[in-house]
């Protein structure tokens, strides 16, 4: 299967080198580690084991990749204008197109541009960082969740979850999208926004018991407006304590959005923010606490 990464960070890095080790080909659309990766390859470290690919085919635009089977988007949210741009030159008869971005909407932005029997979502529970150019350090988990846009025939969509199971990723098919959206949003608003406001890992969030609370008080807000989304299956309120407890595991975890403030670039306020409180107010869902990390996180990106 002929791949094509577009967003090549932490996320579209590692999953990339994982496809091109099991035999996949795969080409990535670089930025900034074009010249390391093209001269020396692309080094991964693992919590599973490091690896090097020493061969990699990297491109600065997509019009030099062509039409692909696949195309894999890990882009940042705030750059989804450019979808056009980047993606359209990859779009063959036959490609699929699977976006394991953050938040809500992507699968709809895609559909309009693209059609949307094309489009794929995936959720992603990886924790990954960029290091050096060239490289990506894998610090934990990684699992993804793949669902279709559309309610058709999943054989595609399992055949590509069997896809990621041989290069090594934990990866199953859902029939409802919806949910597991959620689901990751139940993580990603309180320690994405917290995080990215205190400036401090995850560890030291959850080390207090005031800030733990807090966190876990976002969660259930979360919840509340995603079981008022017409679920096929409503998500527990225990789920955010078994959220909290896989988040003790990861340690000293900085947060994309963490990451992202310190230096100084855009942040997924739209996506993982504003998107998820429309829809809980469409449903008369009140999220307060979200609304307050929102309303900051925006004051402090000027």
């Amino acid at each position: 299967m002929k791949i094509a990464i577009v967003g090549a960070g932490a996320l579209g890095l590692y999953y990339g080198a994982l496809l091109q080790r099991a035999g996949e080909d795969v080409h990535f659309l670089l930025r900034r580690d074009f010249e390391a990766i093209v001269r020396n390859g692309l080094n991964v470290f693992s919590t599973d084991g490091d690896f090097v690919l020493p061969h990699v085919k990297g491109y600065r635009t997509p019009d030099e990749i062509g039409a692909a089977d696949l195309v894999l988007v890990g882009l940042k949210t705030f750059a989804n204008d450019r979808y056009e741009e980047l993606i359209r030159p990859l779009v063959g008869a036959e490609t699929r197109i699977l976006t394991l971005q953050n938040g809500l909407g992507n699968e709809e932005a895609l559909a309009a541009l693209f059609g949307p029997e094309r489009v794929i979502g995936g959720v992603a529970f990886l924790c990954s960082n960029r290091g050096e150019p060239g490289e990506v350090h894998h610090l934990g988990a990684g699992r993804i969740t793949l669902g279709d846009f559309l309610p058709r025939d999943r054989e595609w969509t399992e055949a590509l979850a069997a896809l990621f199971v041989r290069a090594g990723v934990e990866c199953r098919a859902t029939g409802d999208l919806k949910r597991a959206r959620w689901e990751k949003l139940v993580w990603n608003i309180p320690f994405n926004g917290l995080c990215a406001l205190l400036q401090q890992p995850v560890n030291l969030l959850l080390a207090r018991d005031a800030s733990r609370t807090l966190v876990r008080e976002i969660m259930h807000e979360v919840i509340a407006a995603a079981n008022a989304q017409g679920l096929t299956v409503p998500i527990a309120p225990a789920y955010a304590d078994s959220m909290l407890e896989f988040t003790d595991r990861m340690g000293e975890y900085k947060p994309s959005m963490q990451i992202d403030r310190e230096e100084g670039r855009p942040l997924e306020i739209g996506a993982i923010f504003r998107t998820p409180l429309a829809y809980g107010s469409q449903r008369g869902i009140a999220m307060p606490r979200v609304e307050m990390l929102a309303t900051l996180l925006e004051q402090s990106a000027g």
